[in-house]
């Protein structure tokens, strides 16, 4: 086998160890619901939040927003997802995303931020499309 081979195989089998967890899951619930802007309504009375959805996904980690996380996905269900989630180095959290319609979400997530715990439970409502 010559160096090349050899090397590009080591290519393939190093990426192929990557697990696809490191990326936001592909669950068919948070596909379905209808993209564009969402208000979340937080119910501790912390003020609303807008977030442009494209893949769902963007309801999975609120407690981390922004960081790479590697996901454990616990349940896919028509109706209910349930996540966990690491961010190395910067906390861990669960998320519960339960559908009412395309539109609007139940999402309960609690986790380990900058140290201290958090429990978030919000509701995510569609207002119209993404500016």
């Amino acid at each position: 086998m010559s160096r090349l081979t050899a090397l590009a195989a080591f290519c393939a089998l190093s990426f192929a160890a990557i697990p696809a967890s490191a990326q936001a899951p592909e669950l068919a619930m948070l596909r379905s619901l209808e993209k564009g802007s969402y208000v979340l309504r937080f119910r501790d009375g912390e003020p609303p939040q807008r977030v442009c959805l494209r893949t769902g996904s963007e309801l999975l980690q609120i407690g981390h927003p922004g960081l790479a996380c590697r996901y454990f996905t616990v349940k896919d269900g028509a109706k209910e997802v349930d996540v966990n989630y690491t961010c190395q180095g910067r906390g861990y959290g669960r998320t519960l995303v339960r559908k009412e319609t395309d539109g609007l979400v139940q999402i309960d997530t609690q986790g380990i931020r900058g140290g201290m715990p958090f429990a978030l439970d919000v509701e995510a409502r569609r207002t119209g499309s993404c500016r």
